[in-house]
């Protein structure tokens, strides 16, 4: 029998979360991060995207 992983990315607005399941659907890892927001004016908010590519990388290496 074949068994495999399914890992699956969020990408929220104020962070990164992800969930590692196994073939069955249970989860069997979780790992997020925050990341910062700008806000450069009233009512607008902004986010690096380099930044959100490196909490996305180190949320999968901090599984």
């Amino acid at each position: 029998m074949q068994t495999g992983y399914i890992l699956s990315i969020d990408q929220g607005t104020t962070g990164t979360t992800i969930l590692l399941m196994d073939a069955e659907g249970e989860i069997v890892g979780k790992e997020s991060r925050e990341f910062t927001q700008y806000y450069p004016k009233p009512g607008w908010v902004e986010h690096d995207a380099i930044e959100i590519w490196e909490v996305t990388c180190q949320v999968v290496v901090d599984l």
